[in-house]
C-alpha cells in the first residue's frame, strides 16, 4: 500500500478527524483511502488488538475534550470520540506518526550528569536527581496524575483534593493530593522521605504505609518488607536522630530478617543455619527489641538466650 509522506498525514488527518466531528460527508477520495486500508491492512488486524488501541486512544483523548463532557451532554461527547478514536487507529495502521507524536508519545525527561527541575503542566515541580528519567503521558494531567520514574527525585505537587499525584516507581508507587517528598531508589532498596503534606506507598505483597512529615517509608533492600522511620532533629554532632515506628515482613527468608533487625536494633542476632531460608510473615511493630527477638523465636519454634548486645537463637532444650 502506498505510504503518504509527513505533511499528508497531517493534512488528512485533520481533514477526517473535523468532518467526523461536524458530521459532514466524508469525500469520494477519503472513502477510497480508507476501504483501500480495510482491504490490505485493516482485514490483518486482530480484532481484540482493534478494541484495547480505541480504549488507549479514548483514555488519551478524553483530557482535551473534557469541557464537552462536562457540559453535561456525555451521550454525544461518547458518540463522537468514538469516531475520532476510529479515525486515529486508522492512521495509526497507515503511518500517521504525527498523530501519534502529538497525541499519545510520552514525554521523557532526563537528567545526565546535573540534576534537572521539570514543570508540569498542574504546576507540580520535579526535581531529577542526576541519572533520573521521569516519563510523563501526553495526556497529563487527567483525572489521575501519574508519571514514572527511575532513579531519585524531590517532587513538589500542586495540590488538587480530586486528582489524586501518583509516581510508579520501580516496584512501588506513592500516592498523594499534593505534598513535597523524595523518592530514592537504589538497587533493591527504596526509599520515601516526607517533608510536607501526606502520601500513601504501596509496595507489592504488604500493606498500604501512610507517612507523616518528617516520617520515611523504606524496604531497606529487601522485597515484600515494608517499615516507616521518624527523622527527628539533627544533633549537634551532625547526626540525624531516627526512630523505627514500625516493620513488617511478608513471606521474607529468615537471613534477610535478621539482617534487617541487626542494622536497626545495633545488635547481633545467632541462628540455626538450616534455618535461614525459611520464610517469615511478621509485624514488628511496637515492640521492644529483645519482645520483637522473643517474637521471632516463637514463630521459629527456638528459644533465645542473650548475652551482652547479642542473641541466640537455638533450639528448646528437653
Amino acid at each position: 500500500m502506498k505510504r503518504f509522506k509527513y505533511k499528508d498525514i497531517e493534512a488528512f488527518v485533520f481533514r477526517l478527524w473535523a468532518r467526523e466531528v461536524s458530521g459532514q460527508k466524508i469525500t469520494r477520495k477519503e472513502n477510497e483511502i480508507i476501504e483501500h486500508w480495510k482491504i490490505h491492512v485493516g482485514k490483518d488486524m486482530d480484532p481484540i488488538h482493534m478494541r484495547e488501541s480505541r480504549e488507549r486512544v479514548l483514555n488519551a483523548l478524553e483530557y482535551y475534550f473534557k469541557p464537552h463532557k462536562e457540559a453535561g451532554n456525555a451521550g454525544h461527547f461518547k458518540t463522537q470520540v468514538y469516531k475520532i478514536a476510529a479515525v486515529i487507529v486508522l492512521l495509526l495502521s497507515v503511518g500517521g506518526l504525527f498523530t501519534y507524536n502529538t497525541f499519545f508519545k510520552q514525554n521523557v525527561y532526563l537528567a545526565t550528569k546535573e540534576q534537572k527541575e521539570i514543570h508540569l503542566k498542574d504546576g507540580s515541580v520535579i526535581t531529577l536527581l542526576p541519572g533520573a528519567e521521569l516519563t510523563v503521558d501526553k495526556s497529563f494531567p487527567a483525572s489521575t496524575r501519574v508519571v514514572h520514574l527511575k532513579g531519585d527525585a524531590v517532587f513538589s505537587v500542586a495540590k488538587s483534593k480530586v486528582h489524586p499525584f501518583i509516581v510508579q516507581a520501580d516496584g512501588f508507587s506513592t500516592k498523594v493530593l499534593g505534598t513535597v517528598f523524595k523518592i530514592s531508589q537504589s538497587g533493591k532498596k527504596k526509599t520515601v522521605d516526607l517533608y510536607e503534606g501526606k502520601v500513601a506507598v504501596s509496595s507489592e505483597g504488604v500493606p498500604v504505609s501512610y507517612l507523616k512529615p518528617n516520617q520515611k517509608w523504606t524496604n531497606f533492600g529487601v522485597l515484600h518488607t515494608t517499615a516507616i522511620i521518624s527523622m527527628g532533629a539533627v544533633k549537634a554532632q551532625g547526626k540525624q536522630k531516627s526512630e523505627l515506628l514500625s516493620l513488617s515482613f511478608n513471606d521474607v527468608p529468615l537471613k534477610e530478617v535478621i539482617a534487617v533487625l541487626e542494622g536497626n536494633y545495633n545488635t547481633k542476632i545467632y541462628y540455626p543455619k538450616e534455618a535461614e531460608n525459611k520464610k517469615i510473615t511478621a509485624d514488628f511493630t511496637g515492640g521492644t527489641v529483645a519482645e520483637n527477638i522473643e517474637s521471632l523465636a516463637f514463630i521459629l519454634g527456638l528459644e533465645v538466650q542473650k548475652k551482652e548486645n547479642a542473641y541466640t537463637l537455638k533450639k528448646i532444650s528437653q
